[in-house]
């Protein structure tokens, strides 16, 4: 009766030990999943701010960067930039996947400058001139598929 009590425990016991070993199985990698969500393209990044603008077919989003990454002028990255929150994105130009906050979506390019404007208030102000920030054109056309793509 003892051997059956400590085999079972020693055999409950490796369960929950190896349990915890197991990789576990998140989307981060599945490419197919990522390719199926809203596609956007970074067109203002800059390394004095935490914040970035990406523009997808609904307009003009501003994302905060979460930890060290930010992506690139011109990376293509796919996730929900659709409504607000902190979620995973995955940039397809490098085949990273990063987390972001979406803080404004859906606007327009006056009002994403003026977003951008409150969030990082200090680009070009120099002795009382102040020089509006520019983003580049978006190299991707931006359809209406539910795809993303």
């Amino acid at each position: 009766m003892k051997k059956i009590f400590t085999l079972s425990a020693l055999f409950i016991i490796a369960v929950v030990f190896f349990s915890g070993c197991v990789k576990n199985q998140l989307s981060d990698n599945n490419e197919n999943y990522w390719l199926s969500q809203e596609k956007g393209e970074v067109i203002y990044s800059d390394s004095y701010c935490n914040y970035y603008v990406v523009e997808t077919y609904n307009g003009f989003n501003i994302i905060r960067a979460y930890g060290n990454y930010k992506p690139f002028e011109g990376a293509i990255i796919y996730g929900n930039f659709s409504n607000n929150g902190t979620r995973d994105f995955y940039n397809y130009s490098n085949g990273a996947v990063f987390t972001g906050t979406v803080t404004d979506y859906w606007l327009d390019y006056y009002e994403a400058q003026d977003a951008l404007d409150y969030y990082c208030p200090f680009y070009g102000k120099t002795e009382g001139t102040s020089v509006k920030r520019e983003f580049r054109k978006a190299v991707t056309k931006f359809n209406p598929s539910p795809t993303g793509k």
